[in-house]
């Protein structure tokens, strides 16, 4: 779950019940996507809420530095470049 994909599926699972919770209309539906903005965020900000039931810390960069996963801080598989580094496009 602290993994870059774990990430992911946690915040477009979580998007989705914010969209299907507000699609709705109904008193449960908002309920449903405040329960969605639960996942949406943890996934956003790196946080994993079950990692103490499983022995491991909350923070997702301590959680992928205890089990040794190692280059999967951010969301993107690779970093944006440099604004030094880019090439310029000549017209």
């Amino acid at each position: 779950m602290a993994s870059r994909t774990g990430r992911w599926t946690r915040m477009l699972a979580g998007a989705a019940l914010v969209v299907g919770g507000l699609s709705s209309g109904s008193g449960r539906g908002k309920l449903l996507s405040l329960v969605g903005l639960v996942p949406l965020l943890a996934g956003a900000f790196d946080v994993c809420l079950f990692g103490p039931l499983f022995g491991l810390p909350v923070k997702g960069e301590a959680i992928r530095r205890k089990v040794g996963l190692i280059g999967e801080d951010s969301l993107l598989p690779h970093p944006p470049m440099a604004l030094t580094e880019r090439p310029t496009l000549l017209h």
